[in-house]
């Protein structure tokens, strides 16, 4: 089972993803907005990480601090937003690899398929260098 670090700072939202994750076999490790989020991920542990923050600016500051961190500059990211033409500058700007974008609205179908497609690209990705 893939554990997933969601940051949401809607409490409403971040419990009904939460459950509805859950029930597409992950496992959720859920956290409103934090300047600490690679504290939270050494916690934690994720395989990928759902960010959801009201504000873009929110998510792509917490996009960054995880990037800038060496031991998980390579977990693989969904960022959810409203603003979803800033976001895609933002994010070729910064030559971003392994995030995904989605559209608010979203549902829980949508973030579950991100993650598994995230996620399966990094499984590939781990068992090609395992050969090597």
């Amino acid at each position: 089972m893939n554990r997933i670090l969601l940051i949401d700072d809607t409490p409403e939202i971040a419990e009904l993803l939460t459950f509805a994750l859950r029930d597409q076999g992950f496992e959720v490790v859920a956290s409103g907005f934090t300047a600490a989020i690679n504290e939270l991920i050494e916690d934690a542990r994720p395989a990928a990480i759902v960010l959801d923050c009201s504000v873009y600016q929110m998510s792509e500051s917490l996009f960054d601090s995880i990037r800038g961190d060496a031991n998980h500059s390579g977990l693989p990211v969904v960022i959810i937003s409203d603003t979803v033409e800033k976001a895609d500058a933002s994010l070729r700007s910064r030559a971003a690899e392994r995030v995904l974008l989605l559209p608010k609205p979203f549902t829980a179908s949508q973030v579950g398929r991100a993650l598994n497609e995230l996620l399966a690209v990094t499984d590939h990705a781990r068992l090609k260098g395992s050969r090597s």
